[in-house]
């Protein structure tokens, strides 16, 4: 799994034109999830992220993660995260996994960092969305599960 998770002071995806969700202060994470990705992936990501330290404490230090400060997350599936432009000029995505892959990974992400206490808005699977964000700082972080960085 990749992620891109970025702190923001809010953030907000639309389906078709509408707002389907949206957060104030948090993270917004982009999630990207490969082939190879099993549980032990889910766990890791989903650990990181919530004990991830990005946010500023009183003294402007930062020291805090998401549950000390009580933020949202707006969790986006992102399959292009798994892009290779290795050749050409087309990005190849056949790392990415399908749907049938991914797609239950996904929704169990949400469930796993909602049991962490986190509120957890998200996008819908698959489908076209128009994401806008106020990233605070900016903060922007990547990380993944398979170099552990």
């Amino acid at each position: 799994m990749r992620a891109i998770i970025q702190r923001v002071k809010e953030a907000s995806v639309k389906i078709d034109g509408k707002v389907h969700e949206q957060i104030g202060s948090g993270m917004m994470v982009l999630l990207g999830i490969c082939k190879e990705d099993q549980q032990k992936d889910l766990e890791w990501m989903s650990r990181k992220i919530v004990n991830m330290r990005i946010f500023g404490d009183d003294d402007g230090k930062i020291n805090l993660n998401i549950r000390d400060t009580a933020g949202e997350i707006l969790l986006i599936s992102q399959f292009t995260l798994y892009a290779s432009t290795k050749k050409g000029n087309r990005p190849s995505f056949i790392k990415a996994a399908g749907p049938e892959i991914a797609k239950p990974l996904y929704l169990e992400f949400i469930n796993t960092l909602s049991e962490e206490g986190i509120i957890v808005r998200s996008g819908i699977f698959g489908a076209d969305m128009k994401v806008s964000l106020i990233n605070d700082g900016p903060v922007t972080i990547i990380i993944d599960s398979k170099t552990k960085e």
